[in-house]
């Protein structure tokens, strides 16, 4: 099919509302009224009959192709025993589907009746639900699922919006962009793209898709109450852009929108992705490129809007979407890709990170081999296990007082008296004491703050040495000053007997273990690599050693996290498994896991007659109080209203 590039929009329709109620009038014989709907490059008008009957008069522009509304007509049709949800086409007096009318300006264009759905674009509602979001997914997966055994000759075109030609768009385009920290952004996002996605293309299953489920294409509606109004999708509408590409594609375009100006935008593209695996399985290939699909389309568009505008510069639908884009694509290029598709394969039920179970094996087997981190043997040393979770009596409710020099003497006090030279902090425990801005998500009652570790402790007296339990090398080094950091870190790159890499990280240790070391470095198994530091350098911390494994360090080095939000507790859990693996505290020493939400709500439902109600629809798990405050088990705040506010 011949190209169709951005020429295109010089020949948009220009049909009065009078003419369109004439058109329809003469070839539907449907007396009814005109309303004119937004498109870019076609004419769109809502047709509304005396009878309440509505229907969607679409006038192609002059450059589109018959061939190309008779594949939309056929995908439309191939459809409709599949699906409820999308538009059907309404055929004219004489029997045709598409007929041809004549301009004022003697231009030819094709026009078409079809199904009016009812609904609010997703973009007018402001709250998307979970369900929603997953609802989205789902008709997504119906629409690919029923496309899949669908081809035609008008959907193999070269078309702007395929984002199989996306890279070249946004090459052509770019330079249009006056805003120098998008034009920067989009540049470097676009770069990343062609060398690290683009060599993954190629493997791609291809098929006819809609290519155009943005938040203004996607209806919804339903439900009769507060939690469930305008919660389902009831349509998908527009097949003006359908095309033969990456089959994914579809999916990427409906979770690029999606996503626009969402706290937690990844949540949300993993919530869309299960539903639409659930129904159509995803490819491991496409998991590994989704996300990166979005950003794209995103991009893209910014890209395009800025010539459309050029063109049109009074046609507000040409710019409807891109100021959510501009604000959004900063957060969106912050989220490491292999990271996004880690949490995309957990949200559809396959391990985050395929490697992780072999590595961990291979730890587990080769434990008995490693140095002792800690120049201790810790499966023989008198320990300490500390509980430094949200409800320990090692801390204070004020969380200034879990500051240096306060919190040392109460662990040193406690480690006196159980007669112990070494503590140990555990691992995967939320915990009160990162209360810094490092730390904090939108705010202190945010569910997204840091607050479970993802290393292990090793209280030891400062200048303590800490070595290395396999040989390996200097892969980073670093200070990182900031208030609670890991202050001087030392990250070292082993692997396993296969070859596959993996990470040891060392936190909080004294100034002088970064001295004369470089990346690149060789270090033996034993070797000392560095010391204890306290805390005057160290963070300002008790001093210990945070140690924690990594099997992906995602581009990063010293700055990689060692504590998560509790959310993505499991997901980070994936990355940096237990620590123990090569420390070997014995199983033993640690106390039985606390009782989960659900466990406990369970236990509770057992014990207490369904009289004493709770008030929640998803209840609290409270485990500490203080003053005007509530803590959950996993460290979120709430404030209690009820009996210490008046």
């Amino acid at each position: 099919m011949k190209n169709r590039d951005l020429s295109f929009l010089q020949s948009k329709p220009k049909f009065t509302e009078l003419d369109a109620a004439a058109i329809v009038k003469n070839v539907y014989a449907l007396p009814a009224m005109a309303q004119p709907l937004p498109s870019e490059r076609d004419q769109n008008f809502l047709m509304s009959a005396a009878t309440g009957e509505r229907y969607i008069l679409k006038i192609a522009n002059a450059k589109e192709d018959r061939i190309q509304l008779e594949t939309q007509n056929q995908a439309m049709c191939h459809l409709k025993n599949h699906l409820s949800f999308c538009p059907q086409v309404v055929a004219a007096k004489n029997g045709e589907f598409i007929s041809e009318i004549t301009s004022p300006a003697r231009d030819k264009h094709f026009l078409r009746l079809v199904s009016y759905l009812p609904g609010r674009p997703l973009a007018n509602v402001k709250r998307h639900s979970p369900g929603l979001l997953s609802d989205l997914g789902r008709c997504m997966g119906e629409i690919d699922k029923g496309l899949a055994d669908f081809d035609a000759a008008g959907a193999h075109r070269d078309f702007y919006w395929d984002l199989a030609q996306a890279p070249a768009g946004i090459e052509k385009y770019l330079p249009l962009i006056e805003d120098p920290l998008l034009k920067k952004l989009i540049e470097a996002g676009s770069a990343d793209f062609n060398r690290q996605v683009g060599p993954l293309l190629p493997d791609l299953r291809r098929s006819v898709i809609l290519n155009d489920a943005n938040n203004y294409n996607v209806l919804v509606g339903g439900g009769g109450d507060l939690f469930t109004k305008d919660q389902q999708v009831v349509g998908i509408i527009d097949f003006g852009d359908l095309v033969y590409s990456y089959t994914v594609g579809d999916l990427a375009v409906a979770m690029a929108y999606a996503v626009l100006d969402k706290p937690d935008p990844l949540a949300v593209a993993a919530q869309i992705a299960a539903a639409y695996h659930a129904v159509f399985p995803l490819e491991e290939s496409e998991m590994a490129v989704l996300f990166d699909l979005a950003r794209l389309r995103l991009c893209l568009s910014a890209c395009l809007a800025v010539k459309q505008q050029s063109q049109r510069p009074k046609d507000e639908y040409l710019s409807i979407s891109q100021q959510s884009i501009r604000r959004s694509l900063p957060q969106l290029f912050r989220i490491q890709r292999r990271f996004a598709e880690a949490r995309i394969r957990q949200a559809c039920g396959l391990p985050p990170l395929p490697k992780a179970a072999a590595i961990r094996e291979w730890l587990r087997k080769n434990r008995k081999n490693m140095a002792a981190v800690c120049g201790h043997d810790l499966r023989h040393e008198p320990l300490l296990i500390f509980d430094l979770g949200i409800a320990s009596h090692h801390l204070a409710g004020d969380c200034e007082n879990n500051l240096e020099p306060d919190l040392s003497k109460r662990l040193r006090a406690a480690m006196d008296q159980a007669g112990v030279k070494i503590g140990i902090g555990r691992y995967n425990e939320a915990r009160l004491l990162y209360t810094s801005p490092l730390f904090a998500g939108n705010d202190l009652f945010a569910e997204n703050n840091r607050t479970v570790h993802l290393g292990m402790d090793v209280f030891m007296a400062a200048g303590s040495a800490v070595c290395a339990p396999l040989s390996g090398e200097v892969f980073a080094c670093a200070r990182n000053q900031a208030p609670l950091d890991y202050g001087p870190v030392i990250v070292l790159r082993h692997q396993t007997g296969a070859g596959e890499p993996f990470f040891t990280l060392y936190g909080h240790l004294s100034l002088d273990s970064l001295a004369g070391l470089q990346t690149g470095q060789l270090v033996k198994k034993g070797q000392i690599i560095g010391r204890i530091g306290n805390a005057d350098v160290n963070g300002g911390w008790t001093p210990h050693l945070h140690f924690q494994i990594i099997l992906d360090l995602l581009e990063m080095g010293g700055d990689f996290p060692g504590v998560a939000a509790a959310a993505d507790r499991e997901l980070w859990g994936a990355f940096s498994p237990d620590p123990n693996l090569i420390l070997a505290v014995p199983e033993k020493l640690f106390p039985d896991p606390e009782p989960t939400r659900v466990e406990t709500l369970a236990s509770r439902r057992m014990s207490i007659g369904a009289s004493v109600s709770l008030s929640y629809r998803e209840p609290l798990k409270l485990v500490r109080g203080w003053m005007q405050y509530l803590f959950d088990e996993n460290g979120r705040r709430y404030l209690d209203a009820y009996n210490n506010v008046p």
